[in-house]
């Protein structure tokens, strides 16, 4: 146990901005959806001709997938953070695109599991009228997969070797 806290320790420290970005995009998803929750529950807020900010309780995936399936999504974006926090060193030495890919997917995946488990579905609020109504944790999450994307795009090498 006290091996486990020390390697804890020592990862808090090296990866103190990733850790921190993290949290602040949990939390700023979490403020907003609460705002959206209190002040937007009776009717949507026009901010452009093309925007307004609109509640919607979703209880399934993008673009209206699996309505009602929150409970499989519960299990799917458990396996996601898994996977991300497992991996983490491994991912990291691809590079930069790909760890801070994995910060914005591992904090979204996290505000949106946070509102499946205490709410039952997630809030979502930015509708640009033409796209599903979405939230800032959906944001993070395609901006992580589209540095993902750049990554294999532009980075063709394999890992970098830490050194020791």
């Amino acid at each position: 146990m006290r091996k486990i806290w020390q390697e804890t320790k020592q990862n808090l420290k090296k990866y103190r901005a990733e850790y921190t970005v993290g949290v602040l995009i949990f939390l700023v998803d979490h403020l907003t959806k609460v705002l959206a929750m209190y002040r937007l529950e009776d009717e949507p807020v026009k901010v452009f001709p093309f925007f307004q900010l609109r509640y919607v309780e979703n209880t399934g995936a993008a673009f209206g997938m699996m309505q009602g399936g929150n409970l499989i999504l519960i299990f799917i974006m458990l396996g996601i953070i898994g996977y991300i926090l497992k991996t983490w060193d491994e991912l990291c030495a691809y590079g930069p695109l790909v760890k801070w890919g994995s910060v914005f997917i591992l904090a979204g995946a996290a505000g949106n599991l946070y509102d499946r488990i205490t709410l039952g579905y997630v809030v979502d609020f930015l509708d640009f009228l033409v796209w599903p109504v979405f939230n800032v944790a959906d944001s993070f999450i395609t901006i992580g997969g589209g540095l993902f994307v750049l990554s294999f795009v532009f980075n063709r090498k394999k890992p970098v070797q830490e050194e020791k």
